[in-house]
């Protein structure tokens, strides 16, 4: 299993070896059938990046997209805005540019947009600012500073490559069929240490790389992990983006290797805080109680289920009295 928020490596966060077998005909083995080609999806091609100004700007978004502990973490060179060493393209991998992993193509176009976790309109900046301070558990940077510019003429320039007015394949998250029962995180134990451990460690604490600068592997719990409030801290979310990501060298994209009910149980036990301790949050969010994601475990709620069902599910139940009451349920 690679990086998480979730997130970058989140980043803190890369990010597919397959193997063919033969098939059995009547006894006997058979060469695999010849294998189609994989579906193409749409990316952002860095060798058209301009040579000029802004060219520079995009150059340097990117990078801070791929090594943003570098640049901005605790130790930073250009400033200690993060509260960890994760870097974004852990749950943005590929800098934001790969299908069905937070995508980020549209997102300079989406924007500004209504967010119900802050309960207003937000502009990309603002947006940016919660991720530095949610999943990093860190400080905003300033609006004008060189690195939010630079933030901002990368997913400018990404924008470029994709279709307008229009969603495309692999911009939102792998859709996640709810089944009848509540996430199990006992489960979802022996899933992560089957799966995710040899690479996130068997207490969620990472992979340093060489000089401990960042993760090679993010942590998924922990003093230095994502923070409740973060989209990764949600079952739901978290699993549609398991489904597509994880294990980083068996699933390809749109080709999951885990099924619906095992990624819901992954992100069931990673999410358990009742063993697994996480960083503050300094509020948790949601002022209007109608807009409140159903995954999202903090009340008060606009319903009559519990904490515990809003945490790990059934979901369908939730989503149907919702649509009863005349509400959207959020997920």
């Amino acid at each position: 299993m690679r990086s998480l928020l979730v997130i970058s490596g989140i980043a803190i966060v890369g990010f597919a070896i397959i193997s063919s077998c033969g098939s059995s005909v009547e006894g006997k083995t058979t060469a695999a059938a010849t294998v189609a080609p994989t579906e193409q999806y749409i990316t952002a091609d860095t060798t058209l990046i301009p040579h000029d100004a802004f060219g520079e700007a995009v150059r340097y978004g990117r990078e801070l997209m791929m090594n943003t502990a570098l640049y901005i973490g605790p130790d930073g060179s250009a400033g200690k805005f993060l509260g960890n060493k994760m870097n974004c393209t852990n749950c943005h991998q590929d800098a934001g540019t790969k299908a069905f992993s937070f995508n980020l193509m549209s997102s300079h176009d989406n924007y500004p947009q209504y967010r119900g976790r802050e309960g207003k309109v937000l502009t990309l900046a603002e947006r940016i600012n919660n991720c530095v301070m949610r999943p990093h558990n860190g400080k905003p940077l300033p609006l004008d500073s060189k690195e939010m510019v630079a933030f901002l003429s990368y997913l400018k320039w990404i924008s470029t490559f994709a279709p307008k007015d229009k969603p495309f394949k692999g911009a939102k998250n792998l859709h996640v069929t709810f089944p009848d029962v509540a996430a199990n995180p006992q489960h979802g134990q022996l899933l992560y240490q089957e799966n995710c451990s040899r690479c996130h460690g068997p207490n969620g604490e990472g992979q340093w790389n060489a000089d401990k600068s960042t993760y090679v592997y993010p942590p998924l719990w922990g003093s230095t992990a994502y923070q409740p409030g973060s989209s990764m801290h949600r079952v739901i979310k978290q699993a549609e983006w398991l489904k597509n990501n994880m294990p980083f060298d068996k699933a390809l994209p749109g080709k999951p290797f885990l099924t619906d009910q095992e990624a819901l149980d992954i992100a069931a036990f990673v999410n358990n805080d009742q063993i697994h301790p996480r960083p503050n949050p300094k509020s948790f969010d949601y002022p209007h109680v109608a807009e409140k994601a159903i995954d999202y475990d903090h009340g008060p709620f606009a319903d009559t289920f519990s904490v515990a069902q809003h945490k790990y599910g059934p979901f369908l139940p939730i989503i149907s009295y919702w649509k009863e009451k005349g509400m959207k349920a959020v997920y």
